[in-house]
């Protein structure tokens, strides 16, 4: 049985891209948060799970195309709900909470929610392999999950938690600035479904592997702003 090899496998990308993102943090966050954020973020799968079931039989009753349809699916039905839940998680769990004392930390417990939402995923998407599924295609899964989904949470989020950031240090148009975070995450996350589900041939790797260097560039830039940007207030 391959239970345990399913949640040691869904669990090692989120992990890997965890430590890497934590690293980045000159003043490292406790480790109860870090872990509280993440196992928030796991649970957040659960509502995520049937929201998405619930819209995707909605959505097939409106009078409209196939194609929209689909479209509605993955920006709405999909990339949103998801984007929307995982911030939830950091409003619930580190809003008003000690830990959040610099600006950066918005970003990070956005990716650490994330992750935790990737991770559940990751474990869920396994699970659909078979009890009986050799160790080498759940390792390649997790490898693709790692190097695809996986990263595309965490650079949505961190993407969201950037201007959640910015939103702190503005009297003015902060609901623009929350508006426009949740919107790039979202055109983010549904862009890359949506390429993976339509695109063919190399255009379905080129087109996402091209967005990730991009954002994954303004993400490690966005951190070091924040790094020298005054401690948050008033959050």
């Amino acid at each position: 049985m391959n239970y345990p090899l399913f949640i040691v496998f869904g669990l090692a990308p989120s992990i890997a891209w965890l430590t890497f993102y934590l690293r980045k943090d000159s003043h490292p966050e406790p480790n109860r948060m870090i872990l509280k954020v993440f196992f928030w973020g796991m649970v957040a799968t659960i509502p995520a799970l049937f929201i998405e079931i619930g819209l995707r039989l909605g959505l097939v009753l409106l009078p409209f195309s196939e194609n929209l349809l689909l479209i509605l699916y993955i920006f709405i039905g999909i990339a949103l709900v998801e984007e929307v839940l995982k911030f939830l998680v950091v409003r619930w769990q580190v809003f008003k909470n000690s830990a959040m004392d610099e600006p950066v930390d918005l970003m990070l417990y956005m990716i650490i929610s994330a992750l935790g939402f990737a991770a559940m995923e990751n474990i869920l998407v396994l699970l659909g392999l078979g009890s009986v599924a050799p160790v080498s295609n759940i390792a390649a899964l997790a490898f693709f999950r790692f190097l695809g989904a996986t990263f595309l949470h965490a650079l949505a989020s961190g993407l969201f938690g950037y201007f959640l950031a910015l939103r702190e240090f503005s009297k003015k148009n902060r609901g623009l600035t929350l508006f426009s975070g949740l919107t790039l995450a979202t055109l983010l996350h549904g862009f890359f479904n949506f390429t993976i589900m339509r695109a063919e041939g190399s255009e379905r790797f080129l087109m996402p592997l091209v967005l990730f260097i991009i954002t994954a560039l303004f993400i490690s830039f966005a951190i070091n702003k924040l790094k020298r940007m005054k401690s948050l207030c008033n959050i």
